[in-house]
């Protein structure tokens, strides 16, 4: 048994796909797909505790993390295309079926998977991700607003988030301060140096204005949830400003069956309440 993470790439229609993968494919595989504004790497300590009984693999979308980055003139940046990728990705590696790991940007494309290819999909393990309107926090109006009206002054405060600030928040905003040391400050600097690259907050704000298909979307998703029931486990921080914790029971509407758990964290809680989440995970795969 080896605990060691592989790193590779992979050429997925003409793109580069980074990926980290750890442990022996003969076991239950998870896809696990990351949020914004951070890469395969909030998986590392998941794959490392996991990898003795499961087969992981976590990608980096077009570019985020240490997948190409191609040129928004080539590549359409919308999640729909992300999650075509994604599925041609799981496709170009051999993984047929799989539990899929939805948090943040991550749900609305693995979502997408799930719709288009509910054959592949074993379980569902939804960590802070958007499936319901409940979470739609009073801190998405400007965007909401932008969306409806956009101005140039709208449009300067949606892109005040894509900084250097606006980054180290998404890790400790909500997050009570005694649980600040659990946070490793290499995380989001190194999300930071991934979107300061020249072109990069441009696509990110291409993505941020995608989002309203995502909530169009939402009816679409929770059909999918009823038709199909799959296991499913939902973690939420209770103090997550970006998706409201209301949202996390709404999961039970359409799968009465769904663990659902909220905890003290805010939003990225597999790094701020590692062991729990960790329990949690391990119990429900069985």
């Amino acid at each position: 048994m080896t605990r060691q993470i592989f790193n590779k790439t992979i050429t997925v229609d003409g793109v580069d796909i980074f990926y980290r993968e750890a442990g022996d494919r003969a076991n239950p595989s998870l896809l696990l797909l990351h949020g914004f504004p951070t890469s395969s790497v909030m998986f590392k300590n998941l794959m490392v505790a996991l990898s003795d009984k499961f087969h992981l693999i976590a990608p980096d979308y077009p570019g985020f993390g240490f997948s190409a980055f191609p040129d928004r003139n080539s590549f359409e940046y919308t999640f729909e295309n992300i999650a075509v990728h994604i599925n041609r990705f799981t496709e170009e590696i051999g993984l047929s079926s799989f539990t899929i790991y939805l948090h943040d940007f991550g749900a609305p494309i693995g979502q997408r998977l799930c719709v288009n290819h509910p054959e592949k999909i074993e379980r569902i393990i939804v960590q802070n991700g958007n499936a319901y309107e409940e979470g739609i926090h009073p801190q998405w109006d400007e965007l909401m607003e932008f969306w409806e009206n956009p101005t140039e002054e709208k449009k300067k405060k949606v892109y005040a988030y894509l900084s250097e600030e606006g980054t180290k928040d998404q890790y400790t905003s909500g997050l009570p301060k005694e649980m600040f040391d659990r946070i490793s400050p290499e995380l989001w600097m190194l999300d930071w140096d991934r979107m300061k690259r020249p072109g990069n907050l441009d696509m990110q704000y291409e993505l941020s204005w995608d989002y309203k298909h995502n909530i169009e979307m939402f009816p679409v998703f929770q059909q999918y949830f009823r038709t199909h029931q799959p296991p499913a486990l939902v973690i939420w921080g209770k103090y997550d400003p970006y998706f409201g914790v209301a949202e996390a029971p709404c999961y039970k509407r359409d799968i009465p069956h769904a663990q659902v758990h909220i905890i003290e964290g805010s939003h990225m809680v597999l790094e701020s309440n590692f062991d729990e989440v960790l329990k949690l995970i391990d119990d429900f795969m069985g």
